[in-house]
């Protein structure tokens, strides 16, 4: 089974975050610019919580038309889940199946090393079942 670490080497180890006194706006065009549906809320270096698509989303149903003058603080997740590198992908998949999540802060050592989204579990997932298929096609017809 594919490990944390494995999957971040194969995909970077790109982390995105933001500060919990910057603004909204400043979190979605850091979002945009960068193509990611999540970013890392930092302090001093600190994980203090995760602001995704999905925490604005909420908030602008809920408040009517959330303000994008808001702080991150305001519309952040404070309660952050995350692996360790020597998880596997299976442990990942769980994990944001049960706490219905998407993106995962990788730490090794007390210090963010990486994050992964659902769409790299399931793309490493499916990636490894079609090696594994391969292997077997390969072995019944004795090909190589």
């Amino acid at each position: 089974m594919i490990t944390i670490r494995q999957l971040l080497e194969s995909k970077g180890h790109a982390v995105w975050f933001i500060a919990p006194d910057a603004s909204i706006i400043s979190a979605l065009e850091l979002m945009a610019e960068k193509d990611v549906g999540a970013l890392l809320v930092m302090e001093n270096r600190e994980l203090v919580g995760i602001f995704s698509e999905r925490d604005y989303a909420r908030e602008a149903a809920t408040k009517g038309n959330a303000s994008l003058d808001e702080l991150v603080r305001d519309m952040m997740t404070r309660k952050v889940y995350s692996l360790s590198p020597t998880e596997n992908i299976q442990a990942a998949m769980t994990l944001m199946t049960e706490e219905r999540i998407r993106h995962l802060p990788v730490i090794e050592s007390g210090e963010v090393i990486g994050v992964i989204s659902i769409g790299d579990v399931v793309k490493s997932t499916i990636e490894q079942q079609e090696f594994i298929i391969s292997q077997l096609e390969n072995y019944i017809t004795g090909t190589r």
